[in-house]
């Protein structure tokens, strides 16, 4: 009947979605990895599928008696998408079966009529189950639960939702007893690692590989070279024509950002130089409303839009078979992430993906011509799992002590049966059960963290007040508190974080979907609005937005530039930026992967050592802090410090030396954790980390629907805990775990070591230009930006720089 219904589509069966189902058949687990448009969604459902058009009992399959499967999909966006393609292979097979959707978005009496009456198979997200796994019942609602499927599996692997996802799939082992675990996954590099997260340490399973990845086209708008010096962003919007044509050209066009503030940058772009486009082109983004994008969803899947400006809101999941053409607005900074979205074009099995980027400088050029050498090289991104993440398991426990309880040896003993608490100690987990029942060492004064109590032997929460709260908080995404943005009349916009809106006055005006906006006023954390008379160029910044350029996409920069020195490779990027390329070499030098470049520049703002690790924005962050702190030691200092992802400027009034054996000096490994922790506020970082620690473990809580508390409130809230806790009970593991995070995640100390590490084996090269370089300029342009001086002065200065050092290009370029 599958063979059927396959051939009757024009589809061909692919021997690993052969080998999947014959897996479920098998009662096997596993993880399957498979290009995006190839069939990997058949391949995990078709086998549960199968089971149920197998089973004697018709009237189990028409009308079950308990819920079967579980699909869990990393974006409530995607479940309506998700559902309807199970629906329609049920329906074709002839099953028939009921499937429902479970997320935040769900009505009450829809909830209350999945319990009532249970669907064969539930599209749910993590923190829908958690939810789910909080009321009493839950062993029994889901005992009959013979398969879960994770889609898009990569997304969550790397996430604290991943942790909350694994505990709540220990759990399910438990409740369910003979359970298949599935995750669907594609553009990942650790698959073995992927796979046994899933399932959890000792668990044997599947790991089933899709067709080969279908052929990829990369293409790049390219500048004309009248202006070689393009420092961040200046290029994006000058490409505006060529876009429009390429737009023009396709039949439907996903134009992608890595930000929400340049999707609407673009846009509105669009808009102004085609106004005719009005109806034909569409923004989405993930704080639009969501009816908004699901009325945008729905016109691409039937064709109708010429354009969507986007950003990863349109990455993973609805099927986008219309869609022709893919484009990138900057560089993608990771290779898996130019994959997944180049995915969205020829979004079916044989069809060729194509992707035609936009850089917003000059040297992405290098980057798009380095992620097609990474690409040919096979190199590409894993996702790093995290380890002891204290505050989700605090929370998980409240949530089964809220459902049905639990005992205590047994529940360690699930818990140590996650990849992610595997090596927990008895010290740790002792920890977490007085943090949960009497708030820990500083905080047992205060009944609101009595929390949990055990009754006969079983650990329960009895408060309903803890109860009510705990439900609402159930989650690990965390950003700043969200405004609701309406019109007058009460039309939902969308969100905007608060501290953007905290900034405007009523009467100011900004874009926002899309849109010309004035604030008319705020009221129960919602700003009202109406359509502005006059334009605005303020768009919203929101939190999390700074991508830094990955390990892999970084090391095959350096080895891009080697190879165009070596004449061993060429690309219409490369081509396109040979004058620039030809300019480093000239005026300093170009930096292969054995090379640590640094260059000594004097210029009009001061004297600047720029240094070349190509370790990426976030390690440069830290590495530049402890530099100029240990430069500071030698010799009393103040810097100006600026980073991007190649590298990072110390800026000096005063001369600074370039001996480079004393630079060696400041570039060791020796004391480089107490050096990072001295030369940044670690305090105050931490902090700021912990405020999220505490709103996850349950320190904190966010406020009721329509009485939410301001992001300033509960900073002040998180920020006063965390002082008793530095005072009182600074072995608080909480602590620990902020102070963790800020060096592994916001510094990434790893990736920031590794790099001193590897620069101690580099050839070290320092050049004293007498102008700045392709390299340096982007550092100093973006400086200066930062500096409080008026925007017309920036650009006034800017271009004056730009004319001379254009003159100067011309005199080096022009042969004598």
């Amino acid at each position: 009947m599958t063979e059927r219904w396959f051939g009757e589509n024009g589809w061909t069966v692919f021997d690993f979605q052969r080998e999947a189902w014959e897996a479920w058949h098998a009662g096997k687990s596993g993880l399957i990895h498979s290009p995006t448009g190839s069939g990997k969604t058949l391949a995990a459902w078709l086998g549960p599928l199968q089971g149920a058009l197998a089973d004697d009992n018709a009237r189990r399959v028409q009308s079950p008696e308990a819920l079967q499967v579980l699909w869990i999909t990393p974006l409530r966006a995607l479940a309506t998408d998700t559902r309807y393609a199970l629906e329609q292979a049920s329906t074709a097979l002839g099953a028939g079966l009921d499937i429902d959707i479970r997320t935040g978005d769900t009505s009450s009496s829809r909830r209350t009529r999945q319990r009532n009456k249970p669907p064969y198979a539930l599209v749910t997200t993590p923190e829908s189950l958690s939810v789910m796994l909080s009321y009493p019942g839950s062993d029994s609602a889901l005992a009959e639960v013979h398969t879960v499927i994770v889609d898009e599996w990569h997304e969550l692997l790397g996430s604290k939702r991943g942790v909350q996802l694994q505990l709540c799939l220990a759990r399910l082992r438990n409740v369910c007893g003979a359970l298949r675990i599935w995750g669907v996954s594609a553009t990942l590099a650790n698959l073995e690692v992927a796979r046994d997260v899933l399932l959890g340490p000792g668990q044997e399973g599947e790991l089933i590989r899709g067709v080969e990845p279908r052929a990829l086209q990369i293409d790049s708008v390219l500048p004309d070279n009248d202006q070689r010096f393009k420092w961040s962003g200046h290029l994006g919007l000058q490409l505006l024509d060529p876009v429009i044509r390429a737009i023009e050209g396709a039949g439907t066009t996903l134009l992608f950002t890595n930000t929400r503030s340049q999707a609407e940058l673009w846009f509105q772009a669009l808009l102004n130089a085609r106004p005719d486009w009005l109806h034909d082109i569409a923004l989405h983004h993930g704080s639009l409303d969501r009816q908004l994008r699901s009325t945008i969803e729905d016109r691409l899947r039937g064709g109708s839009l010429r354009c969507v400006v986007c950003t990863s809101s349109l990455d993973l999941g609805v099927d986008l078979s219309p869609v022709e053409q893919v484009m990138q607005v900057g560089s993608p900074k990771g290779v898996a992430r130019l994959l997944q979205r180049a995915g969205r074009s020829g979004h079916r099995p044989g069809a060729t993906s194509r992707i035609l980027c936009v850089p917003t400088n000059a040297l992405e050029l290098v980057e798009i011509a380095a992620v097609r050498n990474a690409l040919v090289a096979g190199r590409i991104e894993g996702r790093q799992p995290p380890r002891r993440a204290l505050d989700v398991l605090s929370q998980h426990l409240v949530t089964i002590a809220l459902g049905t309880g639990f005992v205590e040896e047994t529940m360690r003993q699930e818990v140590r049966s996650t990849d992610c608490f595997a090596e927990l100690t008895d010290a740790e987990w002792n920890w977490v059960m007085d943090f949960i029942t009497r708030g820990g060492q500083a905080l047992q004064g205060y009944p609101q963290y009595h929390k949990v109590l055990p009754v006969a032997g079983v650990y329960r929460v009895m408060n309903e007040q803890v109860q009510q709260r705990h439900r609402m908080a159930i989650g690990t995404i965390n950003s700043d508190t969200q405004m609701n943005v309406a019109f007058r009349g009460g039309r939902r916009l969308g969100s905007i974080e608060e501290n953007f809106i905290a900034r405007l006055r009523p009467g100011d005006t900004f874009q926002f979907a899309g849109r010309q906006l004035e604030l008319l006023r705020i009221r129960d954390m919602t700003a009202y609005v109406r359509k502005a008379t006059r334009k605005s160029r303020v768009i919203p910044r929101w939190w999390g937005t700074q991508l830094p350029l990955t390990t892999e996409l970084a090391d095959s920069v350096q080895e891009t530039l080697h190879q165009w020195q070596q004449g061993k490779i060429s690309s219409p990027e490369l081509s396109s930026i040979e004058d620039i390329l030809q300019l480093q070499q000239r005026w300093s030098y170009l930096p292969g992967p054995d090379d640590f470049l640094i260059e000594s520049i004097h210029t009009h703002e001061g004297h600047s050592l720029f240094f070349y690790p190509f370790a990426g924005r976030l390690a440069h962050e830290g590495l530049s802090m402890v530099i100029a702190s240990r430069l500071a030691l030698m010799k009393p200092s103040t810097f100006t410090l600026q980073i991007n992802d190649y590298g990072f400027e110390l800026q000096s009034i005063e001369p600074l030396d370039t001996d480079l054996e004393m630079l060696r000096q400041v570039f060791t490994e020796k004391n480089l954790l107490p050096d990072i922790l001295g030369c940044i506020n670690e305090g105050e970082i931490a902090k700021r980390r912990f405020r999220d620690i505490a709103r996850i473990a349950g320190l904190v809580f966010d406020g009721y629907p329509g009485a939410a508390r301001s992001s300033k409130q509960v900073q002040a809230s998180s920020g006063l805990i965390f002082d008793v806790l530095e005072n009182y009970d600074r072995e608080n593991l909480l602590l620990d775990q902020a102070r963790r995070e800020v060096l592994e995640q916001q510094l990434e100390f790893g990736r920031l070591r590794d790099a001193l590490r590897s620069l101690d084996q580099r050839r070290w090269r320092l050049e004293t230009p007498d102008r700045l370089t392709p390299l340096s300029f982007p550092l100093w342009a973006e400086g200066l930006n930062s500096q409080t001086i008026s925007s017309q002065n920036f650009k006034q200065r800017v271009q004056s720089m730009l004319n001379s050092l254009e003159t100067a290009a011309a005199d080096t370029l022009t042969p004598t």
